[in-house]
């Protein structure tokens, strides 16, 4: 699919999603039966599921970096278990705890990791996850990583309605003062058992959700990056190595990759990267489009950032599209602090 027509068929699901319209959309129904027999043997060989273990990783990062008075960053993950880390065995291997150590050492300031993500969840239930997350008036999340969309696809939930309760979760979090950013839908296609017709059908809903989810979630107020091509070129070539042991949930190493493709538009939602990496980067091929057609060029490249940029004009919202360089903060594995989480 080419990026111009993704772009027409994510504006049509982004635009389905607002004002309430249905059907199913990614890769056509026919082939829905199809993906969902396939992908349902493919997560029988896997064994999806089952090593339900997810280490417990909220806590304090960064606890050397307190000061009386200054209280630290909270961070929360929202989503499947992608976000809470389903494939590790310890705690500073979870993204959660990546990408809180990484903001702690870029801003030199304490970071309090919490998790509401559940594995195995779609996107109808991040509004319950939404009110975790915002239980405390008076501890609102100053930064929420939503990652969510892979079980929506292998569930056949409708793109509409998926990117509908995504819109939704995302305008609870900023209306309360949260910055968010989302990791959208990674590439399906790149699953190790997964076979022929599945793999082509898989990757192009896959895409296809990534787009749709990038328009509802910028014309929210949000962030995204993009993880399909970081769970296609690097994990189709390096199977063993980042995937974890059940050849589908990522391994140690795959969610460091993912970490690292979202820490920089963390950093930036918080206002911590360099003012000089905030300006597109014409020699990176970072600028200013339609929302929809930077929302297809970023389903196609990991880790590329889609940000709101201009108000509304003839042809719709637009959009900032970065591709904002990756940063290794740290050569240990965090792990949290005992003393908890302010």
């Amino acid at each position: 699919m080419t990026g111009m027509s993704r772009a027409r068929v994510a504006r049509r699901i982004a635009a389905g999603a607002a004002y309430g319209g249905g059907g199913i959309g990614l890769a056509g129904a026919a082939a829905v039966g199809v993906l969902l027999a396939e992908m349902q043997l493919a997560r029988r060989r896997v064994g999806n599921g089952a090593t339900p273990h997810v280490p417990h990783a909220d806590g304090l990062y960064g606890a050397s970096y307190t000061v009386p008075g200054d209280p630290a960053l909270r961070l929360t993950m929202l989503g499947d278990s992608t976000a809470a880390g389903q494939g590790v065995h310890r705690a500073g291997q979870t993204p959660g705890a990546l990408l809180a150590s990484g903001v702690a050492a870029i801003a030199e300031r304490p970071v309090g990791l919490s998790t509401v993500a559940v594995p195995g969840a779609c996107s109808d239930d991040l509004d319950r996850q939404v009110s975790r997350a915002l239980a405390d008036p008076s501890r609102v999340p100053d930064i929420c990583v939503i990652m969510v969309g892979a079980n929506d696809v292998t569930h056949r939930m409708p793109p509409t309605r998926s990117v509908r309760h995504l819109a939704a979760a995302v305008r609870r979090l900023r209306t309360a003062g949260a910055e968010v950013v989302v990791g959208t839908c990674p590439d399906l296609g790149t699953i190790e058992p997964v076979r022929q017709p599945l793999r082509w059908l898989a990757r192009r809903a896959s895409r296809q959700l990534a787009a749709a989810q990038t328009i509802g979630v910028v014309e929210q107020g949000g962030r995204t990056v993009s993880l399909g091509d970081l769970l296609g070129p690097e994990f189709a070539a390096n199977p063993r190595e980042l995937f974890g042991p059940d050849n589908y949930h990522p391994s140690a190493e795959g969610y460091a990759t993912a970490a690292m493709a979202v820490l920089p538009t963390v950093c930036a939602a918080l206002g911590l990267w360099p003012a000089d990496e905030e300006r597109p980067d014409a020699a990176r091929r970072e600028g200013f489009l339609p929302v929809a057609r930077a929302a297809a060029e970023a389903a196609s490249e990991a880790g590329t950032e889609v940000t709101a940029a201009m108000p509304t004009g003839p042809r719709g919202a637009w959009a900032l599209l970065k591709r904002r360089r990756r940063r290794r903060v740290t050569e240990s594995e965090p792990e949290p602090s005992t003393q908890p989480s302010p």
